[in-house]
């Protein structure tokens, strides 16, 4: 039985995102898993996971995400497909469900990660949140154009960002994969380090691109998009939204995935718990592209 843990900010909704991206990965990937959230040291927030085999998870997690290839799933007969963005494509065959609508665009096309570690089988993770959504259950759909640039795309660019960093000191960035960062022109908009209003800010760095170049954090932006596959912050209206975390009962056990999930959407169970409200607004034309802009806490129970 393994139990590590790794820093996390409790005010970056992307790295809380991301911390159920590695619980969901682990369980799919490694079996039964448990995780929490420890804030007993103000200064040292950190974010538990525990698995019954593997010493390592986050370093297994992330070695499987390194040497992953990316393809979207797009439904029998459908003229939908992301080859124009050198993403292959695959045809769900004509028997099987496919797991979300039918989209409208190659944009929303589900993502499906494929490697064979660990154990040398053939394993495969899917991104679909941006296409899951219901009259409950927003898509947390930040970045912009419903026929724009693919997700699926997003997180292969994501993935080559950090594919080379991980293959040669994979146990150093596992230690804290958050704090990972590289030039990145594109994102999911779930890291709020990276964006900026071009109005607050006086200027719009994409005017600069031969002085300026932006900073992104691809682990914590594919991690939160995979953290979405089971739970969603609870949406207030179009620009904010409401998520919660739950910690330790002092030296208790960790907390089942089920827990968790539920209460990114601010589900109270009576473990201690803290729920944040972050808003957003547009760094574009409205309606277009969204990026967080603050984050409140609200209770700390």
């Amino acid at each position: 039985m393994a139990q590590v843990s790794i820093p996390v900010d409790l005010f970056n909704p992307g790295q809380v995102f991301a911390c159920l991206g590695f619980l969901e990965a682990a369980e799919q990937l490694l079996g039964d898993v448990q995780g929490g959230f420890d804030w007993g040291d103000p200064a040292d927030t950190r974010f538990l996971l525990r698995t019954p085999k593997d010493p390592s998870p986050f370093e297994t997690i992330l070695r499987f995400l390194a040497g992953s290839t990316v393809e979207s799933l797009t439904p029998q007969a459908a003229e939908l497909s992301t080859e124009k963005w050198d993403v292959k494509t695959r045809q769900v065959a004509e028997e099987t469900i496919f797991p979300i609508k039918k989209p409208n665009s190659p944009a929303t096309l589900p993502a499906i990660l494929t490697n064979r570690v660990p154990e040398n089988e053939k394993q495969e993770l899917m991104i679909d949140y941006w296409g899951d959504a219901t009259v409950y259950r927003d898509n947390v759909k930040f970045w912009a154009g419903a026929g724009g640039y693919p997700g699926a795309a997003l997180a292969r660019d994501a993935i080559q960002l950090f594919r080379d960093e991980i293959k040669k000191g994979v146990e150093q960035i596992a230690g804290d994969p958050f704090a990972f960062s590289a030039p990145q022109s594109n994102s999911f908009r779930f890291d709020w380090r990276r964006d900026y209003i071009a109005i607050d800010t006086g200027f719009s760095p994409n005017d600069h691109k031969d002085l300026m170049t932006m900073v992104g954090f691809p682990i914590v932006e594919l991690l939160a998009a995979i953290g979405l596959t089971n739970a969603r912050p609870k949406r207030i209206e179009k620009l904010k939204y409401r998520y919660g975390v739950l910690g330790l009962a002092g030296d208790s056990d960790l907390i089942d995935p089920i827990f968790l999930r539920a209460a990114l959407g601010c589900a109270n169970f009576g473990f201690p718990s803290r729920t944040f409200a972050m808003h957003l607004s547009w760094p574009g034309q409205e309606n277009q592209a969204r990026c967080i802009t603050d984050v409140i806490e609200e209770s700390n129970l």
